[in-house]
């Protein structure tokens, strides 16, 4: 049974995904008006840093957003090519220049938001990328025939000038990924045409991004949803207003609790509470300390209370996979970003290093969202990043 439940806050949503009564996925989602991430804007060029090839970006908001050369030419594929930082961005960019870009990641206190003119407009099937003709796919659909199939469909369909993601979700689709490409393709359309006005002269938001709880049913389309819960008639309507235009919430039960706190329900705030801890204990009896700093997060696996058997190894194999199981669990549900630093028991048998590394990929399918596992390093820490769901947490 999957649900999400959403508490409207004055100052911020509290989203929940709970499936089989767990807790899987938690959220405290700002108010729509202080969250920017996704938004697209006509910005002015207001400062060039030629020295760390960058520029300041006026949006319009209180502070200028930043962006970096390889946000300003245009993208590629990495995979098969490099930017050339040979190139003086004072070539590329001049002050004042008006500027076609989106948010990437939300302003915090210390830093402006960091734009870029590659845009990415998300659909139900695909994630649409204007200027550029890269077509990747997501790396959860292993299937070759059906990655070739999908590839072929988007390419077909797509106008020339347009690259695309494809998601998850278009996994067996065919009619439901051409009708999802023109809808994402009318939308960018109707951005270009508000943003060609040569008179604006001043920042001006082109388009609003989905708010969380819309980023959360369109990254679900492919998976039933039982039921929503809220506590609020304004939130019922717009998430019924949702699921009419949406076939696969047709079954999906909207359920209104109006309560001061929606979360005292079962043992949800248990669950909340719980997961602010630095240690988290595995059923075997070892634990993994999760510790967060400005750079990366680091996460620690030891054996605690566990002695296991005679064998050493296979005492530290046992420990290492309980905690694959919920390292991946806790970046979900955490909604930890960035670069990941996993600090296993040593190990010297380098098949059960291999296992551990294609477990920690297993489990990692389940999270929607992406994330990259580099593997273990010269001195034995495990490698790997994961994109937040909520960028502005940082």
């Amino acid at each position: 049974m999957t649900t999400i439940i959403i508490n409207n806050q004055k100052e911020k949503n509290q989203i929940a995904l709970i499936e089989d009564e767990k807790l899987t996925e938690y959220y405290e989602d700002e108010i729509q008006e202080t969250r920017k991430e996704g938004n697209i804007y006509i910005g002015i060029i207001k400062d060039i840093v030629k020295g760390m090839q960058s520029a300041f970006v006026d949006i319009g908001s209180d502070k200028n957003s930043f962006i970096h050369l390889k946000d300003i030419l245009p993208k590629i594929d990495e995979t098969k090519e490099k930017i050339d930082d040979s190139i003086d961005i004072t070539k590329v960019v001049k002050t004042n220049q008006k500027l076609l870009v989106q948010v990437k990641k939300d302003s915090t206190e210390k830093k402006g938001a960091r734009v870029s003119t590659h845009i990415n407009l998300p659909g139900k099937y695909i994630a649409l990328m204007p200027n550029t003709d890269i077509i990747t796919i997501s790396q959860k659909i292993e299937d070759k025939k059906e990655q070739e199939r999908l590839i072929k469909l988007v390419k077909e369909n797509l106008s020339n000038g347009n690259g695309a993601v494809i998601r998850t979700s278009a996994k067996g689709k065919t009619e439901e990924i051409i009708k999802d490409i023109k809808k994402v393709e009318e939308k960018w359309e109707n951005i270009i045409k508000t943003s060609v006005d040569p008179s604006q002269q001043k920042p001006e938001l082109l388009y609003t991004s989905e708010d969380l709880v819309e980023k959360m049913l369109i990254d679900l389309a492919d998976q039933k949803i039982d039921e929503i819960i809220v506590n609020t008639e304004k939130e019922a309507k717009k998430i019924e207003k949702y699921k009419e235009e949406n076939e696969e919430l047709k079954n999906t039960k909207i359920i209104i609790e109006k309560t001061e706190n929606i979360f005292s329900r079962s043992d949800l705030e248990k669950q909340i509470e719980k997961m602010q801890n630095r240690k988290i204990w595995l059923k075997c009896g070892g634990f993994i300390t999760i510790d967060k700093t400005e750079a990366l997060t680091a996460v620690d696996v030891n054996t605690g209370k566990y002695t296991g058997t005679k064998d050493l190894e296979q005492t530290i194999y046992k420990v290492n996979k309980e905690a694959t199981i919920e390292i991946a669990k806790q970046l979900r549900l955490r909604d930890i970003g960035g670069i990941i630093i996993v600090d296993y028991i040593d190990m010297k048998n380098e098949e059960n290093k291999k296992q551990i590394e294609q477990l920690l990929k297993e489990e990692l399918k389940k999270d929607r969202s992406k994330t990259q596992v580099e593997g273990f390093t010269k001195l034995d820490l495990m490698e790997l990043t994961r994109k937040h769901i909520c960028s502005h947490r940082d």
